[in-house]
């Protein structure tokens, strides 16, 4: 079990001492006299739980888009345990990571239940903001999961502890403008070379979020760790010593670069790359594939022709010297604040309602409230459905997706790469490298930089 901080120690012992004075104290025995209970009078025998229900209360945080699954989630769980109260805190995931950030668990505005992305689960875990779950009970309440250790619940155990409960998976997808393709002459049946294709792909590569899809394509390890614990980067090689697949995926980034430059767009503009895209994506523009997730698929949709104009494809429909880009295996998951670790009370409600809100018999309903995909539902589940035909796209898509990605990294020392990989490609604009050693040359350094920190 965690170390629970000191104040959440206080904080029960104060309980527990307040809550031994309201109980009646045992008569003293006279020794050779048997003890004789006398029941007090006029007191009511307490109330009986409902059968089978729990009791107790707990706080959990939920979206504004997401209310409307939430509470219908509460409705279906209070009828199966009336004696239980469940109270949704409507606020954003990362602004309630933010407040725990700047404070601690026994805060009252964090909730008891809460959502976390993947990537934050060993910084949560270092500042102990984390009750253990029992996940493999969970997981075999709700069904569905071939190995649930091989999946994402598995990246949520750390050290023997589960410590959030799979929420949904997640990866990149590539979407197409089909009119804007028949324009440009590009056959989306078939798969689309970057560098073929120009600036008709719209990439971010500088944001590392982006291009990890192009790294990934190349096997290449921009921060990875060995099984004794030591880290390393494929980035730190020289350009003579890096594999040829890798070589070719710095080839393709810098082409691209040197693209945006002679077009003299803003590809390269971390703050005005962004609307360029929305504007070339959009039906008549002169961009035909741009990558994201689903929770980008309504503003895709409204450019491309309100969804005349918009086809969803998988990640690897895009390639890099012909090897597929690919993104990472990503997700979220349910936790429960570490404040309520050895209330048993708390840690059973907290984990029932965890296994109400990941009901698979709702699957169709939670992607409709939140737009979150369940790892352990089938695709026919979703493509049987009455969902529109766009959902549909987009939920097989991010399935195919997913299934050739590699693992998300998670340890924490991989936050380092998101400025450092940024910092090098954006220098190409001030540096201008004249071919792709000379690029590389400036991630190396960040890289090299980098490493000096760890």
């Amino acid at each position: 079990m965690k170390k629970i901080t000191s104040l959440v120690l206080a904080l029960m012992l104060t309980l527990s001492v307040a809550a031994c004075g309201t109980k009646d104290e045992t008569p003293e025995e006279t020794p050779g006299e048997t003890p004789v209970e006398t029941p007090g009078e006029g007191e009511e025998e307490p109330e009986e739980p409902a059968e089978g229900g729990l009791t107790g209360s707990i706080t959990v945080q939920a979206e504004s888009g997401w209310m409307e699954y939430y509470n219908a989630a509460v409705a279906r769980f209070n009828e199966a345990n009336p004696d239980a109260t469940v109270e949704i805190i409507e606020t954003g995931s990362f602004d309630m990571l933010d407040i725990l950030d700047s404070t601690d668990p026994t805060n009252e505005d964090i909730a008891d239940v809460f959502s976390i992305p993947a990537d934050r689960i060993y910084g949560l875990n270092d500042n102990e903001a984390l009750a253990p779950i029992d996940a493999m009970a969970i997981a075999d309440k709700v069904g569905g999961f071939d190995d649930y250790d091989a999946g994402l619940g598995g990246n949520f155990n750390i050290d023997g502890d589960y410590l959030a409960f799979p929420m949904n998976i997640e990866t990149l997808i590539a979407y197409a403008n089909t009119a804007n393709a028949e324009a440009a002459g590009i056959d989306l049946t078939k798969s689309v070379e970057l560098n073929d294709a120009g600036l008709q792909v719209l990439i971010p590569f500088f944001d590392a979020w982006f291009g990890v899809s192009a790294v990934n394509s190349g096997d290449i390890e921009m921060l990875g760790m060995n099984d004794d614990g030591t880290l390393y980067s494929d980035f730190t090689a020289e350009w003579a010593d890096l594999a040829p697949e890798k070589q070719a995926v710095v080839e393709g980034v810098f082409e691209y670069w040197k693209a945006t430059q002679e077009a003299n767009v803003p590809m390269w503009d971390a703050e005005a790359a962004w609307g360029y895209m929305d504007e070339q994506f959009a039906t008549g523009g002169n961009a035909v594939l741009r990558i994201s997730g689903p929770w980008d698929a309504g503003a895709f949709s409204e450019q491309a022709g309100d969804g005349a104009d918009l086809e969803v494809m998988p990640l690897g429909s895009i390639t890099i010297d012909g090897a597929p880009l690919k993104h990472w295996k990503g997700g979220w998951g349910i936790a429960v604040n570490s404040r309520n670790e050895g209330d048993d009370e708390k840690m059973a409600l907290a984990e029932a309602f965890i296994a109400e809100l990941m009901n698979p018999e709702f699957a169709v309903e939670f992607f409709q409230g939140t737009g979150k995909i369940m790892e352990n539902v089938p695709a026919d589940v979703y493509l049987n459905s009455s969902l529109s035909d766009s959902d549909k796209a987009i939920i097989e898509n991010v399935l195919a997706s997913y299934a050739d990605a590699p693992a998300r990294p998670l340890f924490t020392e991989w936050g380092s790469v998101w400025d450092t990989w940024k910092n090098a490609v954006l220098s190409w604009s001030s540096v201008k490298p004249t071919d792709a050693e000379g690029a590389y040359k400036e991630i190396k350094a960040a890289f090299d930089a980098m490493m000096l920190n760890f």
